[in-house]
């Protein structure tokens, strides 16, 4: 049986480093196109050089974490970087199978001309999950003080942040590429202007001059816009279930969590997650899945676990009146980490289609997976608040409404759990969402702020960004 001699595997690398000779990143491959605001948070990691260790890019399927990689490289050329030591190296390719991470250093060597074993340069190892103990090989080369700087992507996205912190501890760096936020929705498609934003000394003041082109954007990106791709493609939103389903979802369940977790009923871990991006942002228990499964707890447990390790969907707690977790987690909720994954599973949504009301808490939820913030749901005899923000040390910081209604604003008797809440933790403000009037009210003691829900989402994901923002600066380079 003929071997794939080397001089294939560097002409198929020459293939995927078309700035070697051209000096650009071309389009096709993202050049000259907008990055995600996130880019400014990355290229800080890619370019540090004072410490000795790895960045590792993790983040669910097709959220654009090659074309981050790229925009990276464009960034670098921009910057006066030789594009001949800026090493791009797709690890799914086939041609590669078996290869160590070292053997394609090599392999680069002999295509480019440039040695990242001896030279300054930059490689980025993409779909890093193909290789088998990927993150060991990292850490020797990281060990060896090699002049290159090693970055490194994934899907699997826990799994693959257990692994750099299990066997890279000190020598890998994590960073997370969420789905999109419906702040960068707009950034990119270019409608910033459908939210203005003044600074006023210490504040932001964020205002609407078009309620109604606002919403019909934001049913669009509950629908169709967790992914960079599908935003300027009109075939994929005519067939989301084609790009999403069976491109993303598929591939997840049937290929990547199997071979990492060793799972033999994939039609189980299948119907699991049908039944919770189904009932998205719904409060449901072990016991109930159980029993509409006929899969033992544990079992479910297990999957649960699985369906988070892959970024697909995010567990959210449930806290009591005193906002303390109780001791058996017997409820929670179960939201999808991107509302699109719903429309392609099932079918797209109108704005006053039922299931807005739950998407529109799934988006709102999906924009906090990108932070820090410990985020709660309250729920006691008689009583409930969708979103509940606690501090380090338990203490309650905010509790909110998510809603998609105006009615609120004129029934207050609707909020009579969410100004319950907040006297027990004297709270002097909520936030209640709507769906096309705002308002500032005083009610008892309190003060509640009702915010178009499409607004609230895009204030949350331009926040945590531009806060992570102000961090890396101040660190300087």
């Amino acid at each position: 049986m003929l071997q794939i001699p080397g001089e294939q595997i560097q002409k198929s690398l020459q293939v995927e480093n078309p700035w070697w000779d051209t000096g650009v990143v071309p389009p096709q491959q993202g050049g000259g196109s907008t990055p995600r605001p996130y880019l400014d948070l990355f290229l800080p990691l890619v370019l540090d050089r004072s410490t000795r260790r790895a960045v590792v890019l993790l983040g669910p399927r097709r959220v654009g974490k090659t074309w981050m990689i790229n925009h990276s490289i464009e960034r670098l050329i921009a910057q006066g970087a030789d594009p001949k030591r800026l090493h791009y190296v797709l690890m799914e390719q086939p041609l590669y199978n078996r290869q160590s991470l070292e053997s394609m250093l090599e392999h680069c060597h002999r295509a480019s001309g440039t040695n990242p074993l001896t030279d300054e340069c930059h490689v980025f190892f993409d779909e890093v999950q193909y290789v088998s103990e990927w993150e060991k090989q990292v850490k020797i080369l990281v060990d060896r003080g090699l002049p290159c700087k090693i970055i490194v992507s994934g899907s699997a996205a826990a799994a693959l942040r257990l692994k750099s912190v299990e066997s890279g501890a000190g020598r890998m760096t994590d960073f997370m590429l969420p789905p999109l936020t419906f702040h960068e929705y707009l950034h990119l498609l270019e409608k910033r202007a459908l939210i203005q934003i003044e600074e006023r000394e210490n504040t932001v003041v964020y205002t609407v001059p078009d309620v109604g082109e606002l919403n019909r954007q934001f049913v669009e990106y509950i629908n169709f816009g967790g992914y960079p791709e599908v935003l300027f493609s009109e075939a994929i939103r005519r067939d989301p279930a084609r790009f999403i389903k069976k491109d993303i979802v598929d591939k997840v369940l049937l290929r990547d969590l199997p071979s990492l977790y060793g799972i033999s009923d994939i039609q189980e871990l299948n119907y699991l997650f049908t039944t919770l991006a189904y009932n998205t942002g719904q409060e449901i228990s072990l016991q109930e899945l159980s029993r509409n499964s006929g899969v033992v707890a544990n079992t479910i447990r297990r999957y649960l676990e699985y369906l988070e390790a892959a970024f697909l969907i995010r567990i959210v707690h449930r806290v009591d009146r005193s906002a303390r977790r109780f001791r058996r987690a017997n409820f929670f909720k179960v939201y999808l980490t991107n509302p699109s994954m719903r429309a392609a599973l099932f079918a797209p949504v109108g704005a006053d289609d039922h299931a807005m009301g739950p998407l529109v808490e799934t988006a709102v939820f999906s924009q906090l997976f990108h932070s820090d913030i410990r985020h709660y749901y309250a729920r006691w005899e008689g009583g409930e608040v969708d979103l509940i923000m606690l501090s380090d040390d338990q203490r309650v910081q905010s509790a909110s409404e998510i809603k998609w209604s105006d009615r609120a604003i004129d029934q207050t008797s609707d909020l009579r759990s969410l100004l319950s809440f907040a006297e027990t933790h004297r709270l002097p403000q909520v936030l209640v969402t709507t769906r096309t009037r705002s308002a500032e009210k005083r009610i008892g003691e309190r003060s509640v702020g009702f915010v178009h829900a499409a607004a609230y989402c895009f204030v949350l994901g331009r926040h945590f960004v531009e806060a992570k923002r102000l961090r890396v600066t101040s660190k300087g380079p």
